[in-house]
């Protein structure tokens, strides 16, 4: 239901010198003889009710003018609570440049006089998209070197874009009904990483994204909260804010991309704009668009839409040296998820190489000589079979490059392949993901009793640290080991986590043991003395330093953990000063609480940052870690009712502490279920993502199996849940 609003607001001068609402001001004037005032505001585009919003309160702002492609002069504005102007200059530089992007990239003009950012301190979700009037978490605002990390600083970027984005994906065109969600978000977020990855580095933003993915969607997608894209039913719609939704829905209308090509999808997106503008759409709509444009059936794929779950692919290799043919059989499954037992073949578009003995791509044909247009094979049955001509030498083969398809591969190409992939391929994201399937299996056999050497990982890392060609964020990605869900998610079954982080310990060692010299070197080389500065190859080089302290501490040497404390005495931002702490947190040395006092001295005033010290202390993977967050909960800084400061420390915990949170005796799942009942009340939507800590909880060995069930059965039979919490608790033991 599309309505056009016409507001007017009134409040006491003191009280809320700023009125502020949706679209343009149409009048703002002193009431006589009284000290209130009131202002008029008018949004002359359609749009549903949950768009709407009104501000009212003590801000202070900034602003600056823009103008549009076509001319339009647009005045943009952020506020943010009293004091705290002087750090919201980058945000307003990441919105220009946003709005500059999706005019030259989709055709995207803004078409407001004003456009207004409202960054609060106290918000559950990072920010909101409501038209013209966007409200945000200022975590997502606010930043300067001494206050946020090159990581805050990407995703302010990234999150001012996608909010920004969404006023044609999402405003302009909005959803028909809550099970549309994915039509704005997923399209949204892949909207705003193609900006990130214009902004920054392409390669290393795919990266990112994937890894993203593959940690917490793939692990929704294996677990009792697995949905499609497009959810065919919720209880409560806050719990279906996804990772599914939102990034495989991005992969989604990344591989109708690769499909369509680019010519083809900006047809699609000029066609839905054109025609779906001041509408209320469903994915239905969205697709028939890209089929019109390309005389395309996007029938079948429209099952990623529908069918949840992460398809399996088992891919087998054969090279015939008589026939000079390269041949591939391809099987997809897509694996049983709640409510869906069965599942039909879907349309998985996968980018291929195959390699020469020295590295070099080949010419890909078909077994008619015919070139394979854009190196690309469609998957659009259960089984497959391709075969490639005029292959004179056994090849290397490199498939699914730049993770064209969100699937796992089982492949028979065996450590060389991978070995030669992670020294060769031209295609940056499966050099890497080479890299971390060798770390992979080292992580997985050493978690699962194995005692061998990573030797293959360390050959693999070795040879990056040698070739110049590199660059460092890159290399970053290339040298950050799976985190412990990941690894748990490669096991599969029957999960100890303590195994899992031991396994990690040791690899790291191992590694960091190996190539010391080298990655002292290289610590040592990118130490720069220039005033810092946000921008992307900066945050490379910086990323890339950190993880060579993070391996060269991981040795046990006393020298390298002083090694740490010197960087976090003498850093000159936030980065670097994170960057060593929690390199420090994760050894039980005199250091680690000399920097946390000292951390805690120098920002105890400021939240944000207060914030980056609860996570730090919450990850810490030993045993007197839930003592630690009691006593941390009594700090003067902590609040339950803030929903930052309970995803900071237990949240973290919760999430990203795996072996504490699921401790043999069960004290870290009690300790949330507490949380949870205590929290509901207050805040079901917070209390509910803490809950959604257990989703992984059938993986667990059969002791802490029983354990979690324990507790998520005492929070499924308690009285009076939320929906929130009763939604999440009851699919979580469905």
């Amino acid at each position: 239901m599309l309505s056009v609003y016409t507001v007017r607001i009134e409040a006491d001068r003191d009280e809320a010198p700023y009125l502020l609402s949706n679209g343009n001001p149409v009048e703002a004037f002193g009431i006589k003889d009284t000290n209130r005032h009131y202002a008029i505001w008018n949004d002359p585009f359609p749009k549903p009710a949950y768009l709407f919003a009104l501000v009212g309160g003590k801000l202070d702002y900034i602003e600056e003018p823009f103008k549009t492609a076509s001319g339009k002069h647009v005045m943009l504005r952020i506020f943010v609570e009293p004091g705290k102007t002087q750090l919201a200059g980058f945000a307003m530089d990441a919105l220009k440049r946003s709005m500059r992007w999706d005019e030259k990239v989709f055709g995207c003009e803004y078409d407001l006089d004003v456009f207004h950012i409202v960054a609060v301190s106290d918000f559950n979700m990072g920010a909101m998209e409501n038209k013209g009037l966007n409200i945000f978490n200022d975590k997502y605002v606010l930043a300067s070197p001494e206050t946020a990390t090159d990581i805050d600083y990407e995703n302010i970027e990234a999150i001012i874009a996608h909010e920004y984005f969404h006023n044609w994906t999402g405003d302009r065109i909005t959803c028909r009904d809550w099970f549309q969600l994915c039509l704005k978000e997923g399209l949204t977020v892949f909207r705003d990483q193609e900006f990130s990855s214009d902004e920054r580095s392409r390669p290393v933003e795919r990266i990112g994204d994937v890894r993203r993915l593959k940690s917490f969607q793939f692990a929704e997608d294996a677990g009792p909260l697995a949905h499609p894209v497009r959810p065919d039913t919720y209880r409560e719609i806050n719990n279906f804010y996804t990772v599914t939704v939102y990034e495989k829905g991005a992969e989604v209308v990344r591989m109708l991309k690769t499909l369509l090509g680019e010519r083809g999808f900006r047809k699609g997106m000029d066609l839905y704009f054109k025609r779906h503008d001041g509408d209320a759409a469903t994915i239905e709509d969205f697709l028939k668009c890209f089929a019109d444009a390309n005389k395309r059936d996007l029938a079948q794929f429209a099952r990623w839409y529908s069918q949840a779950g992460t398809p399996e692919l088992a891919v087998r290799g054969t090279y015939d040296a008589k026939a000079k043919t390269y041949t591939l059989d391809i099987e997809q499954m897509v694996p049983p998820t709640p409510g869906q037992s069965a599942k039909q073949p879907m349309v998985i578009p996968l980018k291929l190489g195959l390699l020469d003995g020295k590295g070099r791509d080949l010419a890909l044909k078909d077994a008619k000589g015919k070139p394979v247009p854009g190196n690309l094979i469609v998957l659009d049955k259960a089984a497959q079979k391709f075969v490639f001509g005029g292959v004179k030498e056994k090849p290397a083969i490199s498939i699914n490059r730049g993770f064209s398809a969100p699937v796992k591969l089982v492949t028979n190409f065996g450590e060389d392949n991978l070995l030669f992939l992670a020294k060769h391929d031209s295609d940056a994201f499966n050099r890497y993901d080479a890299v971390e399937q060798l770390s992979m299996q080292s992580l997985a056999a050493s978690a699962q009793g194995a005692n061998a050497a990573p030797d293959a990982l360390i050959e693999a890392l070795s040879n990056a640290l040698d070739n110049a060609a590199l660059d460092d964020a890159f290399l970053a990605q290339l040298f950050s080991l799976p985190d412990e869900s990941d690894i748990a998610q490669r096991i599969g079954k029957n999960i100890d986590p303590d195994a899992i982080l031991a396994a990690r310990k040791k690899v790291k060692r191992d590694i960091g043991t190996a190539l010391k010299d080298k990655l002292a070197a290289r610590y040592q080389a990118l130490t720069s003395r220039r005033p810092y500065a946000p921008d992307a190859r900066s945050a490379g080089q910086r990323a890339f330093r950190n993880s060579c302290l993070d391996l060269l501490a991981a040795t046990g040497e006393q020298a390298e953990y002083l090694r740490a404390f010197t960087q976090f005495e003498e850093a000159d931002n936030m980065t670097d000063r994170m960057a060593a702490l929690g390199v420090l947190s994760q050894y039980p040395i005199p250091e680690r609480e000399k920097a946390l006092t000292a951390f805690e001295a120098r920002y105890r005033n400021d939240p944000l940052v207060l914030d980056k010290w609860f996570a730090v202390q919450a990850r810490i993977a030993e045993p007197d870690t839930l003592e630690r967050i009691h006593k941390l909960m009594e700090h003067p800084a902590f609040s339950m009712t803030n929903p930052n400061r309970m995803r900071s420390l237990i949240g973290v915990f919760a999430a990203g502490n795996a072996s504490q949170f699921n401790r043999p005796d069960g004290k870290g799942y009690a300790f949330i279920a507490d949380t949870v009942l205590g929290l509901d009340s207050k805040n079901p939507q917070v209390a509910a993502r803490l809950l959604s800590a257990f989703k992984s909880w059938r993986m667990l060995e059969p002791s802490r199996r029983a354990l979690a069930e324990k507790e998520l059965k005492r929070i499924a039979e308690t009285p009076g849940l939320s929906p929130d919490v009763t939604d999440i608790a009851s699919r979580s033991l469905a």
